[in-house]
């Protein structure tokens, strides 16, 4: 364990000063979203677009006091910024993620600086396929639907992965079982993925302090989007046929940052029967079609209840909505997977039930719903 107190850290920061304003970073508050995990510390510095080059100055003089602090191994830094008003594009270094190592770099975390325009949506190096995974509504069992994919893709003999894309709940550690691991920087500055199930993974989660609240912005929620797609080495074991990204509900800036940037395969749509859910599944069918992305189909979770002692049914949120949604919107009904108590207790144990029952009705059901999506890509 790290002896490192954040109040060390916070007095730390308040010696040094922005030469623009004035006033020390922290008082001013510049420094957002501190964290620190076994010695490693993570912080966003919030700036103005236009002081870019002297912020960067600034940031790098903030990591290298940091590190000289007794039990601190390793600062990761990055600048963010509210929404540029005056519409001009920020400087090429304006993003960019740092890591510090005893010595000022000489080139950005990962070796990458804000990645140059693009001429749309670009792929993810080392991956093959990319299929998203959106709900529209929290709640439905949408991650815990995305890991069993993953899984069952891997069960159909392809290197799988998922990457878990919800910065505010990120889910993916705890369903890796992997709630305490971490990854570690490789010498090219990329990232490793953390694998098991013989899946690897990619999450805000393993880069935070657990049951940390992440109090961040829109820019700066794009910006750890943008970071992690470009900084995870994901070939590290073997180049991944299928990745799963396990999108947060909504249709907002992480969604759109998401679609407008990686170049996806098609989505998949996860939904409960009932209409309150079904709604919002609607609005992110309509968010992939307005930016012309397939949709391969719709998945009704929780599609009914079996009871374990008198096996009567019982349909606790309805049935058949999203079966009747994906009729209307001209899409596949890729299948509906009941409530089920082993299928929870199972993910929040980390050891989800394609792996932990793969002769399960349960488990057979994600492998044909997989095997339906493999026929599209």
């Amino acid at each position: 364990m790290s002896d490192v107190k954040r109040e060390q850290l916070i007095e730390a920061l308040k010696t040094i000063i922005n030469p623009i304003s004035g006033k020390n970073i922290v008082d001013s508050g510049m420094v957002q979203g501190l964290v620190i995990k076994n010695g490693d510390i993570g912080y966003a510095l919030n700036i103005d677009p236009k002081d870019v080059d002297e912020m960067e100055k600034l940031r790098e003089s903030a990591d290298q006091l940091l590190h000289q602090i007794y039990g601190v191994k390793k600062v990761t830094s990055v600048l963010t910024a509210e929404r540029n008003e005056t519409n001009e594009p920020p400087k090429k270094v304006f993003g960019e993620k740092r890591e510090f190592q005893g010595k000022p770099q000489q080139k950005p975390f990962g070796g990458h600086g804000t990645p140059p325009p693009q001429e749309g949506p670009q792929g993810i190096p080392g991956v093959k396929h990319i299929i998203a995974v959106a709900s529209g509504k929290g709640g439905v069992g949408k991650s815990t639907t995305s890991i069993n994919l993953a899984l069952a893709f891997s069960k159909l003999g392809l290197k799988a992965g998922i990457f878990d894309l919800d910065i505010y709940g990120p889910s993916v550690p705890r369903l890796m079982g992997l709630s305490d691991a971490r990854p570690e920087s490789l010498d090219n500055g990329q990232i490793t993925p953390l694998k098991n199930h013989d899946l690897v993974s990619m999450s805000i989660g393993y880069l935070m302090e657990k049951d940390a609240a992440t109090i961040w912005r829109g820019p700066m929620v794009m910006g750890a989007i943008q970071q992690m797609v470009r900084d995870v080495k994901w070939d590290l074991f073997n180049p991944v046929d299928v990745l799963i990204l396990d999108l947060p509900p909504g249709t907002g800036d992480a969604q759109l940052t998401m679609v407008q940037n990686i170049k996806l395969d098609g989505a998949v749509i996860v939904s409960t029967p009932q209409d309150l859910a079904l709604i919002d599944a609607r609005k992110a069918i309509t968010m992939f079609e307005k930016t012309n992305t397939r949709c391969f189909g719709i998945i009704e979770n929780m599609s009914y209840f079996i009871c374990p002692h008198c096996g009567e049914r019982s349909d606790i949120f309805s049935h058949g909505g999203a079966h009747q949604t994906a009729n209307e919107k001209g899409m596949e009904f890729l299948g509906a997977i009941p409530l089920d108590m082993e299928i929870r207790e199972s993910a929040d144990a980390g050891n989800p039930i394609v792996i932990s029952n793969p002769e399960s009705e349960h488990t057979k059901r994600y492998v044909e719903i997989a095997d339906k999506i493999l026929e599209k890509i």
